[in-house]
């Protein structure tokens, strides 16, 4: 492929670089950023919008195998180059769970066809119930760069503490969903005023502070590289700092849905605002933002859950935790964040892109040239958004009707156009 991006805003903080640029890519390859180029190339022309290295989660479910009704791996990567993504980390609650070589390499296999790159996160232990170790040596011999009970977090600090020790000879990054679920069970919804007045049994911010503290404590002992998802709450960011200020290897990233919501967005019982962790009270969103800003938080991810219509159209106490996010993560914080002045876009971009690929080793999140292309170019124009036309099999989304700005309009994976917008939402 030859095609010359010209007159975009070009922002990499890998190269510390934001300017007007055209962007050069041959073969799959970026050859040049610079003004004017002038060479015999297909051109798309990109004034007025921004040019960025596509987006890397850490963080999604797709599903596949065994919940394809909800999503699979070619659905998932469709949504996820239409939200200008070039890399999903894929979460091991499958049907079989991802707690094998054979699992893992079925995965791999698929996903070398797809038009991005899925890396299988494996299971930390057999069957993701907590009870005895996945072969870490074998999941690492497979392919894995992390391992994790995502979605059934590990209650024994034992086991925990002796997969941290084994992720650590393998060089595996330890991905945990803290809670503590003798405190959170039975709850659907932030223990708070709002599920209070709404009937609803609350999870407290306890539930997941706890688990924190021995996250913070057994990465510190083991050494092992853990990283904590979705960190909700504003002590939990207290004790990751406090963890980073005593050298343990830890790292933490945060949801769109935690960085834009509240508890209150359950009101009318909107099972679609239901996640796990719950949304918590405008002082936790904005130490999140805080968090963000002050390098607390590493990265944004989505922690895309899809489930199927008859699923989550159902009474709260009933439907399952998580929103399909991937389409609408960055056109969301676009609009919130940035657009309000409450972070600068370089480090949207830094949190979304070159941070979480810099966490997982990958040549990824940098449009530095002889690189691979892998970018997205942003439209800034407003779309409302209508879920029923979203690449995902799962509705599930809250932001049905919002008019958000930001929007993937060209993604380019691999080296290869993946994605190009031509209709709105």
């Amino acid at each position: 492929m030859k095609l010359l991006i010209k007159g975009g805003r070009v922002i990499d903080p890998s190269q510390r670089l934001d300017e007007l640029a055209d962007v050069l890519i041959e073969e799959g390859i970026i050859k040049a950023i610079e003004k004017d180029i002038q060479v015999d190339a297909p051109i798309y022309e990109a004034k007025g919008k921004l040019v960025l290295p596509a987006f890397v989660d850490l963080h999604c479910h797709l599903r596949e195998p065994g919940q394809e009704h909800k999503e699979d791996l070619a659905s998932g990567s469709l949504a996820g180059v239409a939200g200008g993504f070039c890399a999903l980390f894929a979460m091991p609650n499958t049907s079989p769970p991802l707690d094998s070589k054979s699992q893992i390499g079925y995965i791999l296999a698929k996903a070398a066809h797809l038009p991005l790159y899925i890396f299988p996160v494996g299971a930390l232990s057999l069957g993701m119930r907590g009870e005895e170790l996945a072969p870490i040596g074998e999941l690492a011999e497979a392919g894995v760069k992390a391992i994790s009970d995502d979605g059934m977090p590990v209650q024994n600090s034992g086991l925990l503490r002796n997969a941290l020790l084994y992720a650590r000879m393998f060089n595996l990054t330890v991905i945990l969903h803290c809670e503590d679920t003798s405190l959170s069970q039975g709850g659907v919804a932030n223990e708070g005023f709002t599920a209070t007045r709404l009937g609803l049994r609350g999870i407290p911010t306890s539930a997941e502070e706890i688990a924190v503290v021995r996250a913070v404590l057994l990465a510190l002992e083991t050494g092992c590289k853990v990283h904590i998802c979705h960190i909700s709450t504003k002590n939990s960011l207290e004790l990751v700092r406090w963890g980073k200020t005593k050298g343990a290897p830890i790292t933490c990233d945060v949801t769109p849905h935690h960085l834009v919501l509240t508890e209150e967005a359950i009101e009318n019982y909107d099972t679609r605002a239901k996640c796990n962790p719950p949304l918590r009270s405008e002082e936790d969103r904005k130490a999140l933002i805080e968090g963000l800003l002050d390098g607390t938080i590493d990265c944004i991810a989505t922690d895309h859950a899809p489930h199927s219509k008859d699923e989550w159209d159902v009474e709260f106490d009933l439907a399952p935790f998580g929103i399909a996010g991937l389409e609408t993560a960055f056109p969301l914080l676009y609009t919130t964040l940035v657009e309000n002045g409450l972070i600068p876009l370089e480090l949207l971009v830094e949190k979304m892109s070159t941070t979480p690929a810099q966490l997982m080793d990958l040549e990824l999140g940098s449009l530095k040239v002889g690189r691979e292309a892998n970018l997205v170019v942003i439209d800034t124009k407003p779309i409302r958004v209508n879920v029923e036309s979203l690449f995902s099999r799962g509705k599930n989304n809250p932001f049905q009707g919002w008019t958000l700005k930001g929007f993937p309009c060209l993604t380019i994976c691999k080296g290869e156009i993946v994605f190009e917008r031509r209709a709105e939402l």
